[in-house]
């Protein structure tokens, strides 16, 4: 399916959050997602057909959302997050820090945090939307530039989707939701995939679109993705079972095992190695939830790269708090907790 032909319900279907044609139901449910807000029909006689898809992570959530009828919407502040929003069909008025933007599958928006916003959706408005927690986009921004920001990041209300920079995070962010619906991402916690895709959309915001801090991310000496980081865990996550070595997946994402091992302390303050196996017992953890007696232990561990049983059983238990016999493990920590 190409990009132009995506309509609200091919995404997040997996995720139904609300189904509904109240508007003091829409206006609560959505709310809790997001925050409080006035929501009201432009025409008293139409009838709502809403369809709210969400799935959330740590520090980000996806959502597929259609009222199926022009309304306007005042969220005043977001106050805690910031908000990219992908029109996938129709169109929608967004009045935000002084600027109009008509909205459509050509302009995207995004909303910050600490300016208000008011917003009219056709009756046929669908829309993918990207909230990303405040605290987190600018601790990811502060890694980048190696130092603390000049003040709140503040992005450019409208946000081109014929550039490249707009088709690019258009991309970013469809790609994920698509791998939410297939089970790929947050089906059984928030493990190693999806905090790297967590970053990846943050850095990808920051990188491909117009801020307050453009001009420092540019100049930065860091990279803002690195394509050597990104092939080694590409590498990583397609080999997991197989016994790599540094050297090994260095060789394969064109570093030397020094460069490898600070690229990876600087993004996740891990050790490749440290990373890999992470990626093994996430893999294991995710079979385990799901097998219902139909893959022993045993083979789960040895086919996600253990071939010791004992050491598995450890360093599952100190990452899930349980042991891998116990099957729909405990709670998961996320890199920085780990």
């Amino acid at each position: 399916m190409t990009e132009g032909r995506i309509v609200h319900t091919d995404l997040l279907q997996a995720h139904p959050l609300l189904r509904t044609e109240s508007l003091c139901e829409a206006r609560a449910v959505v709310g809790r997602a997001f925050c409080d807000h006035r929501l009201n029909l432009r025409h008293r006689d139409a009838r709502l057909a809403v369809r709210h898809n969400h799935v959330s992570g740590r520090n980000i959530s996806l959502n597929a959302l259609r009222y199926g009828a022009e309304v306007e919407i005042d969220p005043g502040q977001l106050g805690g997050f910031y908000l990219l929003q992908i029109p996938l069909q129709g169109h929608a008025f967004v009045t935000h820090r002084g600027e109009e933007v008509s909205a459509s599958r050509k302009i995207a928006t995004i909303l910050n945090p600490d300016r208000g916003t008011r917003m009219v959706w056709s009756g046929n408005c669908d829309k993918l939307l990207l909230q990303i927690d405040r605290t987190y986009l600018e601790g990811v921004a502060e890694d980048l530039l190696a130092g603390p920001l000049p003040g709140p990041v503040r992005f450019a209300p409208a946000v081109d989707l014929d550039r490249p920079q707009g088709r690019a995070l258009r991309s970013c962010v469809l790609t994920a939701a698509r791998r939410a619906e297939r089970g790929e991402l947050w089906c059984a916690g928030a493990g190693l995939q999806e905090s790297w895709t967590e970053r990846e959309l943050a850095v990808g915001l920051l990188g491909l679109h117009e801020s307050n801090i453009s001009h420092a991310l540019w100049r930065s000496e860091r990279p803002l993705l690195s394509r050597d980081l990104h092939r080694a865990i590409d590498y990583m996550h397609a080999h997991y079972p197989d016994p790599l070595r540094l050297d090994e997946i260095a060789a394969h994402s064109g570093v030397t095992p020094r460069a490898l091992q600070l690229g990876f302390r600087k993004a996740f303050n891990l050790s490749p190695m440290q990373y890999l196996q992470k990626v093994r017992l996430d893999a294991a953890h995710y079979r385990l939830r799901r097998r219902q007696g139909r893959e022993r232990v045993t083979d789960v561990a040895v086919s996600c790269g253990f071939p010791h049983l004992g050491r598995f059983a450890q360093h599952y238990r100190a990452r899930f708090g349980r042991s891998p016999s116990e099957g729909n493990g405990g709670p998961e920590r996320n890199l920085r907790g780990s």
